[in-house]
């Protein structure tokens, strides 16, 4: 959640964050106030408390014909403490409920507005011509005999598929480079849980305003994971975490399935398996001094650059609005590659610093110089995932309808350099 000291000490900065997103600034109000409200049934419990145990030393002092009177009067203060823990408990309640509601504070230069208000960093590469008519991905799969949408939509319905043959061997490919790649970058890989307690959903902030796109099992009371961003930033809940000196960080390489409603997008992306309701995503995720927080997302935005490039990818980096963050990021960089058939960029990844923003949620701490706990910043960003195969077909095809397999790539696929057509 935001910083308790920030909303005390300068409430308007968090008002001008939610200016910004488009958000309640009157909600920053409602935290101030419950926040004063919870210190003060936190303050007046405590002086009772501070009463009732100096009372209890007279009682245990006075003599035997006085104890009775005054064990009346102990009772009284006792009862009147249970009374002022209850007003805490329901003080910090009511200020735990506002204050979450809160999303993260934006970092200073982040573009005020909605999803049309991002701003274009740079654009990378040349896009690519054809002296035929291109084919979609879609038509391309089919072709190559890779890609199984009418048997997906007969197994699972609509937004399923299957990848067959060498498009499954070509998505392993890719999924192996990053990790390869994350692993020379420092990166510990993990296979995570793609099923999450409720606590750790809520902590990476994906139970907002999102909370429609995420898969629930009621009966087990758990969620399926739409990124491994939520599992990995779980792994060190409730934990200091020791850094190095040198480089004050831990850093993950998340490798998983992942699961998304894709809530409210009927008829949006419907053709091919641009936006679909399971793939594969390999996340990168940091844990880092706060201190090192921008240098880190700079680090993770050139890691998925690199793979882009080498991908032979024409592609913008553009920064997200901050009405189209979400509820946990204060800054977000998106990677779009161009996708020929449908004359657009589109969004392949994206990277965020979410601050202290869900370590505070976590309680994910490390120690000062000083030997007290502060939380920890924590960022996030893919490396790869099942989307990018449509780009990398609509780039790479060829008159005939094959694909030429990026250099890259080609090892991973036992030296492939040529998907023909079936």
């Amino acid at each position: 959640m935001i910083d308790p000291q920030l909303l005390r000490d300068d409430p308007d900065v968090i008002k001008a964050s939610q200016a910004a997103r488009g958000a309640s600034v009157d909600v920053v109000d409602e935290a101030v106030a419950a926040d004063a409200a919870r210190r003060s049934a936190i303050s007046s419990f405590e002086a009772l408390r501070a009463e009732q145990n100096a009372f209890g030393k007279t009682v245990a002092k006075a003599p035997k014909d006085e104890k009775a009177a005054l064990v009346q009067q102990a009772q009284a203060l006792a009862a009147g403490v249970k009374e002022a823990q209850a007003a805490v408990t329901a003080a910090e309640e009511t200020f735990n409920r506002v204050v979450r509601s809160i999303p993260n504070v934006v970092l200073p230069g982040v573009p005020a507005g909605g999803e049309d208000d991002f701003v274009t960093i740079k654009t990378v590469g040349t896009k690519p011509e054809f002296d035929f008519e291109p084919k979609d991905h879609a038509d391309l799969g089919e072709l190559l005999d890779i890609i199984d949408i009418p048997r997906g939509v007969k197994v699972s319905g609509s937004r399923f598929y299957f990848l067959k043959g060498l498009g499954a061997r070509l998505e392993i490919a890719l999924m192996s480079l990053g990790l390869d790649r994350a692993i020379q970058h420092g990166f510990t890989p993990l296979i995570t849980p793609t099923l999450v307690r409720p606590e750790t959903m809520a902590g990476t902030g994906f139970l907002g305003e999102h909370a429609a796109e995420v898969y629930r099992l009621e009966a087990d009371d758990l969620y399926l994971t739409g990124t491994s961003e939520v599992a990995l930033a779980g792994y060190h809940a409730d934990e200091i975490l020791a850094f190095d000196a040198e480089d004050p960080a831990l850093r993950y390489a998340g490798w998983s399935t992942c699961y998304r409603r894709e809530a409210g997008s009927a008829g949006k992306d419907n053709r091919g398996i641009l936006r679909v309701h399971q793939f594969n995503k390999l996340e990168m995720f940091s844990y880092v001094h706060p201190d090192q927080a921008d240098a880190e997302h700079a680090k993770l935005m050139a890691y998925q650059e690199s793979m882009l490039q080498d991908l032979g990818l024409h592609y913008r980096v553009i920064e997200t609005a901050a009405g189209d963050l979400g509820t946990s990021a204060a800054r977000k960089y998106d990677l779009e590659a161009w996708v020929p058939t449908q004359g657009t960029f589109r969004e392949l990844t994206s990277t965020s610093n979410c601050t202290t923003f869900q370590a505070r949620r976590l309680d994910i701490r490390y120690r000062t110089d000083s030997g007290k706990t502060a939380p920890v910043a924590t960022l996030n960003g893919t490396l790869a995932t099942t989307r990018w195969l449509v780009a990398i077909l609509e780039t790479h095809q060829q008159a005939d309808g094959s694909v030429v397999v990026p250099e890259v790539l080609r090892p991973y696929l036992g030296g492939v350099e040529v998907i023909e057509p079936r």
